[in-house]
């Protein structure tokens, strides 16, 4: 285990509106408000369409080959995730959100193009004296925290 000690900054509420890509708009507004750490909370809906990583094809295989879903109608959503720079100083969301629908029910990373139907309400506590960043893990392909 590695880890580092941050405190809390600022806490914003952000409005997600219908149309809207979800890892687009607050990667954004990281960048408008220099939000370089933060904790995410979201709830509300993901539009017909929106596309989720699901998993790896095989856990053992490198480069990890992702497996993906793309959602038929709209799903209720809740999720939670972190923004962390990357190398090149730019916030990277990583989300994971759950998903139902009628009695069924789907999680996975957002990161690929999922789109808000409606509203998600979205929560950003910003971490404050915080080291951790996201470096290139060239085995996996993923971008990985160092804490």
């Amino acid at each position: 285990m590695k880890y580092s000690e941050a405190g809390i900054g600022r806490v914003f509420v952000v409005k997600l509106e219908d149309g809207e890509i979800v890892h687009k708009y607050l990667e954004e507004f990281a960048v408008q408000h220099n939000i370089k750490s933060a904790a995410v909370l979201a709830v509300g809906a993901l539009n017909e369409n929106s596309r989720m990583t699901v998993g790896p094809e095989d856990g053992d295989a490198r480069p990890v080959t992702p497996l993906y879903h793309t959602l038929h109608a709209p799903h209720e959503t809740a999720g939670v995730g972190t923004i962390f720079e990357g190398e090149d100083g730019l916030p990277r969301l990583h989300m994971h959100v759950s998903c139902g629908r009628d009695g069924e029910g789907l999680t996975g990373c957002i990161r690929v193009g999922s789109v808000v139907w409606q509203i998600l309400e979205v929560i950003i506590i910003e971490l404050t004296d915080c080291s951790a960043k996201k470096i290139k893990d060239e085995s996996t392909g993923f971008e990985i925290l160092e804490p």
